[in-house]
């Protein structure tokens, strides 16, 4: 199978953590806006100059449209996988701030707990990049030029 072939038609398997990938999001985007949004607020840092509720209302709607973007955006999804992955990049310090200071939430109430949630992030992105796709075409345009 050509690299293009793989790219353009993804394996059951990538398929499934794209969307799994997507309905987590837009499940974490309805809980930035809803019933998790002070837990939410608790992580964004305090060096963050905004306000804490302003972030988590925007980044809950960034949530949602990438969610719905890995769903549905087929032509666009390597875009997508890039555009997800940088989101996740850019979150991570709320995430290392929260085991900096201690800040329990979503059940991390332990510095153990917190600091093993900062090793899935990683992952996060590997998945982004893998499921969509966006990794396999950024090689595939290396070799062709």
């Amino acid at each position: 199978m050509s690299q293009d072939a793989a790219v353009a038609r993804p394996s059951l398997l990538k398929t499934l953590a794209r969307i799994w990938l997507g309905a987590s999001l837009l499940l974490a985007g309805a809980g930035h806006l809803t019933w998790a949004r002070i837990e939410f607020q608790a992580q964004v840092p305090k060096w963050v100059p905004l306000d804490a509720d302003f972030v988590v209302l925007a980044s809950g709607m960034v949530e949602l449209v990438l969610g719905a973007a890995l769903l549905f955006a087929r032509r666009l999804r390597p875009q997508v996988g890039w555009v997800v992955a940088a989101f996740f990049v850019a979150v991570f310090p709320g995430n290392i701030s929260q085991y900096v200071n201690g800040i329990s939430a979503f059940g991390l109430d332990t510095d153990r707990a917190r600091f093993i949630r900062l090793f899935f992030q990683p992952v996060l992105v590997a998945c982004a990049l893998w499921s969509t796709g966006a990794w396999a075409a950024y090689r595939a345009s290396k070799r062709s030029k």
